[in-house]
């Protein structure tokens, strides 16, 4: 079986379809299966993508851009292939790449299969072969409820609040930020949550398209000289150690992550708390997402590519292998 797919420049080709997916050089045209920063880059001809992706991309860049946007399920021909998107469950309007040639290719993007009431969930789709990230591929990573965890997030606010001090929560401002302010909308009733400046454009698109999250409000739009003693305040990691957090006298710091599931990495960076939460796939995830795609072909990217590889080929005796050569953010917006 012919693998339509090749890597360019350390980027994603396909060749009878003469398209990109995620590419970070300038392309003709690629295909972005959702708009972090390292999958959907600058400078393309043409992104592809759905609808969500493609505002996110706009207000992420702060310009117009040339586009085509595609329902999920939509197909379109693009030279001598068919090519539909299809849920990824990573974040609002994050797809999977099904490219129809003489046999069925998937790119998966990032995605989970848990719960996630911020964005559409996961859809498995059979094929002959399957392209699947691999960040969180060790059988160390496996997520806890998502539900419990905001109970744990709320359990370290109170307990800060009680003894005056602001709890600054780090997570990404596409995705974590966003799916955070719908947990703590199903655990605490009528609260306020503050943001960095950086997450309010894209928590306002979220809302926009009706996306429920508990109420929320710039750090900015509070009168100078606000201590937030008793307040959550949700910033990026690019936040912490900077002049910003100075204006909250005492405060207690955690980052939301699924990289805090290792606790070396919370102790590296000097946090108080660490909460595991991950809009990618855990190791079970992984597994029960491949297997039900019953690809006879199986290609791992990004991450543990070479522990993931060689599991299906022992365990399950699938023709797994890494695809070598593609460049990504050696820590991606998870």
């Amino acid at each position: 079986m012919e693998i339509p797919l090749q890597v360019i420049h350390q980027d994603l080709f396909c060749p009878p379809g003469q398209f990109f997916i995620d590419a970070m050089k300038p392309a003709d045209i690629c295909i972005v299966t959702h708009a972090h920063g390292d999958h959907a880059s600058f400078g393309h001809k043409l992104y592809i993508g759905t609808e969500e992706t493609i505002a996110i991309i706009k207000r992420r860049m702060r310009k117009e851009i040339p586009a085509r946007i595609v329902k999920y399920g939509e197909k379109i021909r693009l030279n001598q292939t068919w090519v539909s998107l299809h849920p990824a469950g990573h974040i609002l309007g994050s797809s999977q790449v099904r490219i129809e040639t003489d046999c069925i290719t998937v790119v998966s993007g990032d995605y989970k299969r848990v719960a996630d009431p911020t964005c559409q969930p996961f859809e498995p789709i059979k094929c002959d072969i399957f392209v699947t990230e691999s960040t969180f591929a060790l059988p160390i990573y496996q997520w806890p409820d998502s539900l419990q965890v905001a109970n744990q997030i709320l359990h370290w606010w109170e307990s800060n609040a009680a003894n005056g001090h602001p709890s600054l929560l780090f997570c990404y401002s596409l995705g974590k930020a966003q799916r955070l302010l719908s947990l703590l909308s199903q655990v605490k009733k009528e609260t306020t949550v503050y943001l960095h400046g950086a997450m309010l454009s894209l928590c306002q698109l979220y809302q926009e398209r009706g996306i429920a999250m508990t109420n929320f409000k710039a750090v900015a739009e509070m009168p100078k000289g606000t201590c937030f003693s008793q307040e959550l305040i949700l910033a990026p990691p690019s936040a912490l150690g900077t002049a910003w957090v100075k204006r909250f006298p005492s405060f207690r710091t955690a980052f939301a992550s699924g990289w805090m599931a290792v606790r070396g990495t919370r102790r590296r960076k000097a946090l108080d708390r660490g909460f595991i939460l991950s809009d990618h796939a855990d190791w079970q995830g992984l597994i029960k997402t491949i297997l039900e795609t019953e690809a006879k072909i199986i290609l791992t990217t990004h991450g543990n590519c070479t522990t993931l590889a060689h599991f299906l080929r022992e365990k399950h005796q699938l023709d797994a292998r890494e695809l070598k050569g593609l460049e990504y953010l050696e820590e991606s917006e998870e």
